[in-house]
């Protein structure tokens, strides 16, 4: 995907305006429509992924003046993103694979600063939370993902850091799925039997029991590495994990960004 043309940008902008259009509200209006703000932010994510807004915004201002001749001002660029935040949101979940039957989920850890500023770090204050893992201690979030066997996103959900990842399974499920592939988190008994009982859903875990598994089993938890490697390309190509934000809602701007840059390129 990262091989696409300039001149594509404007089939990705037809695309989103008819996906978005919304009529116009009476009043001031900005100097960017809706639509033409998200064809930014997802052409960022689908060609040259930046770390934050203010290198995506240059990047539009060196590059495509002649597409967005109109751009506003870097702050009023900015306050125009935090209002698309639910938008974001709509056109994230509209591209979700949500009919998948086979779910490899598992979480990652999104630190909002480094441990030794977290005690001074106030614009996530009493929403992020301390948790920890095999890496270490981390202060900020955790995204729970499920994606399906092409490492597409299936569903998400973000919590504090502290959340245990068994509590959220039911949030990457639907009728839809017949079968979750998780670590050991997801091996809890109260949960497996829930899932079955409430969706018919088969849990397969990584467990003590592991010389147990029959060979189907086997072979999906040899797949499990499609979230890592999900989780991965986030981090490392779409700069998921970020300390730039001065806001909760600028954090969220660009996590959603950035999921939607990837699920885009991965399609």
């Amino acid at each position: 995907m990262r091989a696409l043309q300039k001149q594509y940008i404007v089939d990705v902008f037809v695309w989103i305006d008819d996906l978005v259009s919304q009529p116009v509200k009476p009043g001031q209006k900005p100097v960017l429509k809706d639509s033409e703000l998200l064809t930014i932010l997802v052409w960022d994510g689908l060609t040259e992924p930046h770390k934050n807004l203010s290198s995506v915004y240059s990047w539009i201002a060196r590059e495509y003046a002649d597409c967005f001749p109109k751009l506003p001002k870097y702050q009023n660029f900015v306050a125009h993103c935090h209002r698309l935040l639910p938008t974001l949101v709509w056109v994230l979940q509209a591209l979700l694979v949500s009919d998948a039957p086979l779910r490899f989920c598992d979480s990652t850890m999104l630190p909002v600063c480094r441990n030794v500023r977290a005690d001074r770090h106030k614009v996530a204050k009493g929403i992020a939370a301390w948790g920890k893992n095999h890496q270490g201690w981390w202060y900020g979030f955790k995204l729970h993902a499920a994606v399906n066997q092409q490492g597409s996103l299936a569903a998400l959900c973000f919590t504090p850091a502290n959340e245990y990842d068994a509590q959220h399974v039911e949030q990457l499920v639907n009728q839809a799925t017949k079968v979750v592939v998780g670590d050991s988190h997801y091996a809890a008994s109260p949960m497996v039997r829930r899932l079955w009982k409430r969706y018919g859903i088969v849990v397969v875990a990584n467990n003590r029991k592991r010389a147990l598994m029959a060979k189907w089993q086997e072979f999906l938890m040899h797949m499990r590495q499609k979230v890592e490697a999900t989780f991965g390309k986030l981090k490392g190509q779409h700069f998921l994990v970020t300390s730039f934000p001065r806001s909760i809602q600028g954090y969220f701007v660009h996590y959603i960004r950035t999921l939607l840059g990837y699920q885009l390129a991965n399609a």
